[in-house]
């Protein structure tokens, strides 16, 4: 199963608290989550630093699992929205009996 991870910061916590070590380290535990096929894509949102990951496992407990196993979830310092995703079922209608495509 698929799902959007979606960053979000967890108010009153300072820059300060994301320390060279606690960065590097959440680094390493997103480079291991990747290699092990959890963690499909990493980016950050355009509009602001907020990382955005797209998360491939059995089920949203695993997804979750994964999530608090980075160092910065870990220590309180952002948590993620967990957004399931489907496959688009839009296709099917080009193939709909009677359909008159452009």
């Amino acid at each position: 199963m698929k799902f959007l991870a979606l960053e979000q910061p967890i108010p009153g916590v300072a820059d300060a608290a994301f320390t060279p070590e606690l960065l590097r380290a959440e680094a390493a535990r997103a480079w291991v989550l990747h290699q092990a096929g959890l963690v499909r894509e990493l980016w950050f949102r355009g509009d602001r630093h907020e990382a955005v990951l797209v998360i491939e496992c059995e089920g949203a407990a695993a997804a979750k699992a994964a999530l608090d196993s980075l160092p910065l979830v870990a220590h309180g310092l952002i948590r993620f929205e967990l957004v399931p995703l489907v496959p688009y079922p839009g296709f099917e209608r080009l193939f709909a009996e009677g359909w008159q495509g452009t």
